[in-house]
């Protein structure tokens, strides 16, 4: 990386500021966490591991694994390996309105346990603890019992190729709910590693591995359909694999056997204009340094992959839950390119082919003159003095956006001077935590969250942000707005800018090793996007609904790095949007010619909430179509020209909101109507401008994160491209 910006420099990892006071009380306890205290991540792929019942699904993609609990039909006690095929996923009703009849959504089965890693021990007393949680990776750690000295440890990693259980002192117990129908001893691919064929009552073929720590055959023996036994007393590992590719590809799992991946990171640099990324993976098990890992890549990872590990993609592909399809990948680290990131972009309105617009033509700029005070003259302190953390940011953002346009754009700084004033007091409020629900740093979980559950009693207030859900949304706001304020008034940084610092620590963090946050709590740099929900058990897993709220996060990081001279955070901000476009495109922004969701599903154009188990078309709070299609509109700034294309744009447009589509945006009522409006100056920028200049505009057509000002600003501004 010597020749490009690390973009994971720590912004820092000292105390956070004293305003900030700390609780020992979360109302979501660490359940079987073994950890001293570290911080541990809340919106992973693991968390069903230790909430509430510890039986969801953890998604590694492609396989998902969950501890049985006594439970389906094997009334197993160990854990459960799903891979489900398309034939067997349930779908929504079509619906008629949309043109194309896609179908409303598409959920995986949950229960299907295909193999199941147990042990004759495993009993009602059986514990699951999550041993060294990291951002890629955690052990689910199973024992017979809370004080046993035996137990079994499956490995949780991101893509991971096989799923393996490392046994100490236990008697290996297979089992399946889908029924063995037949088991082949198949030699030994390596001296001490023990091989058989599974063949299932559904008609897959898995490949099973015994990998014994004294090198004996194990012997594993069929004794019935449901359950295959091994030797008292054993150690060593077991791995499991589905295999579709025949011979060819139990040839690469053979060559990869015995050795699993025990943890992740990533590295990243940006040089000029491109971006690149690794995802690397420790690894461990027999011959481990002389032995090739065999990780899945997701569609996105192949598209954007280097020469050198496009040429390690193997024949082996399985299929993801949600995300098209997996491809088996030899190597113990990937690298990723990202082209063409938006350097350029400022906080003005900014074309791909035009870049940043930084001046407007005088006869726009008079109407913006003409239009701001209007909103100028609203009462900021009212509007951001809300018992929300995410209604006060996004108010914050609006009127931080608005005096910039007045400023820079529409060329009146004392226009923009006054209200300049009032912004930071009403700012002010929040960095001496002084808003209705004052933040607290949780000293369980670590991290800095809401207080208004801990005085409602209410785990979803403030849409769960005590809980840790959306905090890159909530967030983001804010530090959007904190650039702007001191891109136009640098010594307010001084009083500023640690208080930001510890959003974008908690939201966001750069640092492995930071004693008070976890890394990256919400942006999943192998998944390319956020995942939204936080401490909440879920059967369908983590899921995000506002693509556009997580390009909003990194567009703020960039910006914020930029004013406070943070060139890593600038970086990073840049990397991330490049890696958000391309993973909309591959799983939420639907062109007609994607081919990672099913073909009866793409005609919706969003994903609506995308699960890792299942995608539905709808929001959690209506099924309005402004309402599916605009959370992945809103906020309209200088990014959503890049992460959002104009032929996807064009496509949504035509399909939904024309005069003569499902829902018009000319009858849309309230907030909804300006933000999509405002997106349709992505491809048509007259509409767009002819619509916010009419005659006696409404201004309930504006939500409550937007101005009148900017979107004619914006609209203006992509005239040029």
């Amino acid at each position: 990386m010597a020749n490009g910006q690390d973009v994971f420099v720590p912004v820092s990892t000292g105390p956070i500021p004293n305003t900030i006071g700390s609780r020992n009380d979360h109302p979501v306890p660490k359940n079987g966490i073994v950890n001293t205290d570290t911080p541990v991540e809340t919106n992973k792929f693991y968390c069903g591991l230790f909430l509430g019942t510890q039986t969801n699904s953890t998604f590694t993609h492609p396989y998902s694994v969950a501890w049985v609990r006594g439970g389906g039909t094997s009334q197993s006690y160990g854990m459960a390996i799903s891979h489900v095929e398309s034939n067997v996923v349930a779908q929504g009703p079509v619906n008629t309105a949309i043109p194309g009849s896609p179908i409303s959504y598409y959920v995986n089965p949950i229960g299907i346990h295909s193999v199941i890693l147990s042990a004759s021990e495993l009993g009602a007393s059986t514990v699951l603890t999550t041993e060294n949680p990291l951002p890629f990776s955690a052990n689910a750690v199973l024992r017979p019992s809370a004080s046993s000295s035996q137990s079994i440890t499956i490995p949780v990693v991101q893509g991971m190729g096989f799923v393996t259980g490392i046994y100490s002192n236990l008697q290996p117990k297979i089992q399946s709910g889908v029924f063995f129908n037949k088991m082949v001893t198949a030699g030994s691919p390596r001296a001490g590693i023990f091989k058989y064929s599974l063949s299932l009552e559904d008609g897959t073929s898995w490949l099973l591995y015994a990998t014994p720590d004294d090198g004996t055959d194990p012997q594993l023996q069929l004794v019935s359909n449901s359950e295959i036994i091994g030797p008292a007393g054993w150690s060593g590992t077991i791995q499991v694999a589905k295999n579709p590719a025949g011979a060819s590809g139990e040839k690469f799992y053979d060559n990869s056997s015995g050795v699993y991946a025990v943890e992740g990171a990533v590295m990243g640099s940006v040089s000029e204009s491109t971006g690149t990324y690794n995802l690397m993976w420790a690894k461990a098990g027999k011959d481990a340094q002389s032995t090739p890992l065999l990780m899945f890549a997701l569609p996105h990872h192949m598209e954007s992959f280097d020469a050198s590990t496009q040429s390690r993609a193997t024949n082996i592909t399985l299929r993801t839950t949600t995300k098209g399809q997996a491809t088996a990948v030899i190597g113990e680290y990937w690298t990723m390119v990202e082209p063409e990131l938006p350097i350029s972009m400022g906080f003005a309105p900014w074309s791909v082919s035009g870049g940043s617009i930084d001046s407007i033509a005088p006869a726009a700029q008079q109407v913006i003159l003409a239009a701001a005070p209007t909103e100028l003259q609203q009462d900021m302190d009212a509007q951001t003095d809300l018992n929300s953390m995410y209604f006060s940011g996004k108010a914050l953002s609006k009127f931080a956006t608005l005096l910039y346009t007045v400023d820079k754009l529409g060329g009146n700084s004392t226009l923009a001077a006054e209200g300049l004033a009032r912004l930071k007091q009403s700012f002010a409020r929040f960095i001496d935590n002084r808003q209705q629900f004052p933040l607290v740093y949780d000293n369980v979980w670590k991290g800095v969250v809401s207080s208004a559950s801990y005085a409602t009693g209410d785990l979803g207030a403030d849409f769960g942000n005590t809980l840790y859900n959306d905090h890159h949304f909530h967030y983001g706001y804010f530090i959007h707005a904190a650039a702007i304020i001191g891109s136009m008034d640098p010594q307010w940084l001084e009083t500023s800018k640690d208080w930001v610092n510890m959003l974008v620590r908690d939201a966001g963090n750069s640092a492995g090793n930071d004693p008070l946050f976890p890394f990256s709590r919400g942006f999943d740099w192998f998944h390319g996007h956020s995942w939204a929900k936080g401490l909440f058990e879920s059967f369908d897993g983590k899921d995000e609904e506002s693509t556009s709220e997580d390009a909003m996060f990194a567009y703020a990081l960039k910006m914020w790095g930029k004013t406070i001279g943070d060139v890593s955070m600038e970086a990073r901000g840049n990397l991330m949007l490049g890696i958000l476009r391309r993973s909309m495109r591959n799983y939420f922004l639907m062109e007609s010619d994607n081919k990672n969701q099913p073909a009866n599903f793409i005609a919706n154009k969003v994903t609506g909430i995308l699960f890792e188990n299942k995608v539905d078309h709808t929001t959690y709070f209506g099924n309005n179509l402004e309402y599916i299609q605009g959370i992945h509109m809103l906020p309209i700034l200088p990014c959503s020209a890049f992460t959002r294309s104009k032929k996807f744009v064009k496509e949504e447009w035509d399909a939904m909101f024309a005069s003569n589509g499902p829902d018009p945006a000319e009858n849309v009522v309230g907030g909804w109507k300006g933000v999509l409006y405002a997106n349709l100056a992505l491809v048509d920028p007259a509409a767009s401008w002819n619509f916010f200049t009419q005659p006696n505009f409404d201004y309930s057509w504006i939500d409550g994160g937007a101005s009148r000002t900017w979107y004619l600003a914006y609209a203006a501004g992509e005239f040029i491209d």
